[in-house]
C-alpha cells in the first residue's frame, strides 16, 4: 500500500492523506508519514487528531499499531495526549518557517496619504439607509425576482433610473432601453465585442483601463486634442465609428465641452452614422452652479449613456446602466446572454428603492457639500503655501489637476511617494499617441483620506509642491 486516506471527518471535520510507503513495518510507517505530515505544516499546530481507534479503522491498521505510533510521536514531544481533549499536534512542534533573503527595502515608505482619484469617501457610505432600503426591497420583491436575472436589468431599478436621469441629467429614456451593468468599465466590454466597431476617437487624455479595454477589443483609438474648451470635436470624421467623450467634465483635466462643440459632435454622428459614447461619470458633482445637462438629451438615438454609482454612491455596488439607441437595445442584450450574471439582483431592488425613497438625492447633497468643501480647503492650502501652483478646470467632480511648472511633474511625484502620499500624475492620463503639446501636473483626488486626515494630506502635499 503506497499510501493511504483517514476519512475521519466524524471527529475532526477532514480527510488525512497519510504516504505508508516507508520501508520497515506497518508503525514505523505510520509514524514516519504523521510525523512528515507536521513538519510539512499539513497537520499545525494543535490539530486534533482522530481516536487510534477509527485511524485504525480508517487506514486498515491494527489498534495496537496505531496506539504504538501514537505513543512514540507524544514521547518525541510531536504530540500531546490530555484526558478530555485527545491527541493534538504538540504546539512547540511548529515546523520553523522557512528563511528567505531579507527583501530588499521599499524605495518609498508605504503610503500615508491617499490622494489618487477616483474614490469617494469610503466612511460616508449610508450605511442605515441603504440596509433600510434592501430590507424593505427584500420583502416587496415579488417571487420571480429570486430566479434567474434577466440580462435587461430589474424592471424596478430600470423605472427608478429612467426618471432619476430625466430629473437631474436631462436624459431622455424608456425605461425599456435602459441595459443594466455592473459598472462603465463593463458596459464598454458589452459594446465592444460584439455590437460597435472601431476606429473609436478618444480624449487626449483619460483613462488608460478604458483604453486597454478598447485595445483587448481589438479597437484602434484615435486622440482628439484637448483644450479649455474641452475635446475638439471639429476633428471628428468619416475615419472613426464612435467617439467616446466626458462632457460634463472632461477627465481628468477638467473642463467641461463647450455647447457649440456639443451640437458638433452630435451633428458629427448624425451626418455620418456613427455614435457618441458619453461618460457621465460625476456628473451630479458640479459645486458653482447647476450641472450642464447630458448630451444624450440632443439626441437619444446618437449617443449612448453610460453611468453608474461608483463615484456618486460607492464603487463595491456594482451596477452601472446604459441608456442605448433604441436599435442597439436587442444587439446588446443578445451579447450579455440570456441571464444577468454581472450586477446582483437583490443590489438592483436595493437601489431602485435607495433611489426611489429619496435616500439617493440626499447622498448626493450631503456629499456634493462635503466635497467642495474639501476641493475649497485645497485651493486655499494651496494659495497660502504652495502659491505658483494652480488648480485648473471647472469647481465639479471628485479631483482637481494642479499645474505645475514644466519640467517638474516626475520629480513631484518622487516627492510626493518619499512623503507616503499616493498621488498620479497627469502623464499617466496621456494617450501615447496624442499630439497636443504635454503639460505638467498632479491629479488630486480629495475625498479618499478619512475627514480626521486630509489636513494632513494636505499639509504633506503642500511640502511635497515646494
Amino acid at each position: 500500500m503506497a499510501s493511504s486516506w483517514a476519512n475521519s471527518a466524524a471527529s475532526t471535520g477532514s480527510d488525512l492523506h497519510l504516504d505508508l510507503s516507508a520501508p520497515g513495518s506497518r508503525r514505523s510507517a505510520l509514524t514516519a508519514a504523521l510525523r512528515e505530515a507536521i513538519r510539512s505544516g499539513r497537520l499545525p499546530s494543535g490539530a486534533k487528531l482522530p481516536p487510534y481507534r477509527s485511524l485504525a479503522a480508517d487506514l486498515g491498521l491494527a489498534r495496537n499499531t496505531v496506539a504504538a505510533a501514537y505513543s512514540e510521536l507524544i514521547a518525541e514531544g510531536w504530540l500531546t495526549a490530555r484526558q478530555g481533549s485527545g491527541t493534538r499536534v504538540a504546539r512547540r512542534a511548529e515546523p520553523p518557517r522557512r528563511t528567505s533573503r531579507p527583501a530588499r527595502p521599499p524605495k518609498h515608505p508605504a503610503p500615508v496619504h491617499d490622494l489618487r482619484q477616483g474614490q469617494p469617501e469610503s466612511s460616508s457610505f449610508p450605511r442605515t439607509a441603504w440596509a433600510a432600503s434592501a430590507r424593505r426591497s427584500l420583502h416587496t420583491a415579488p417571487n420571480e425576482a429570486f430566479g434567474p436575472g434577466d440580462p435587461h436589468g430589474r424592471p424596478e431599478l430600470r423605472r427608478a433610473l429612467a426618471d432619476y436621469l430625466a430629473r437631474v441629467r436631462g436624459v431622455r429614456a424608456e425605461p425599456e432601453r435602459i441595459v443594466i451593468c455592473s459598472g462603465f468599465a463593463h458596459g464598454l466590454e458589452l459594446l465592444f465585442n460584439g455590437v460597435l466597431r472601431g476606429p473609436v476617437a478618444v480624449e487626449s487624455y483619460g483613462l488608460p483601463f478604458h483604453r486597454r479595454l478598447l485595445t483587448d477589443a481589438g479597437v484602434r483609438t484615435v486622440p482628439l486634442t484637448l483644450d479649455e474648451h474641452g475635446a475638439r470635436t471639429d476633428e471628428l470624421d468619416s475615419r472613426v465609428r464612435a467617439a467616446l467623450l466626458t462632457p460634463a467634465h472632461q477627465f481628468p483635466t477638467g473642463g467641461p465641452l463647450h455647447a457649440e462643440r456639443r451640437a458638433a459632435a452630435v451633428d458629427w454622428a448624425r451626418t455620418t452614422g456613427g455614435l457618441l459614447l458619453e461618460d457621465d461619470y460625476d456628473g451630479e458633482f458640479r459645486y458653482d452652479r447647476e450641472p450642464v445637462g447630458a448630451v444624450q438629451g440632443l439626441d437619444p438615438d446618437r449617443v449612448v449613456y453610460l453611468g453608474s454609482v461608483s463615484k456618486s454612491l460607492s464603487p463595491a455596488v456594482r451596477i452601472g446602466w446604459m441608456v442605448l439607441p433604441e436599435h442597439l437595445v436587442e444587439e446588446v442584450l443578445a451579447v450579455k446572454g440570456t441571464r444577468e450574471r454581472w450586477a446582483s439582483v437583490l443590489d438592483q431592488l436595493a437601489l431602485a428603492d435607495f433611489i426611489e425613497s429619496g435616500h439617493y438625492d440626499r447622498h448626493v447633497r450631503r456629499m456634493r457639500q462635503r466635497y467642495r468643501r474639501r476641493r475649497d480647503q485645497l485651493l486655499a492650502v494651496l494659495a497660502e503655501h504652495a502659491p505658483h501652483v494652480t488648480a485648473s478646470g471647472i469647481a465639479a467632480g471628485l479631483h482637481a489637476v494642479l499645474r505645475l511648472p514644466a519640467g517638474t511633474e516626475q520629480a513631484t511625484t518622487e516627492a510626493a511617494a518619499r512623503l507616503g502620499i499616493a498621488v498620479e500624475g497627469l502623464a499617466h492620463f496621456r494617450h501615447p499617441d496624442a499630439s497636443m503639446p504635454a503639460a505638467d501636473g498632479l491629479v488630486v483626488g480629495y475625498p479618499a483620506p478619512p475627514e480626521h486626515g486630509y489636513a494632513a494630506a494636505l499639509n504633506a502635499l503642500v511640502t511635497a509642491l515646494l
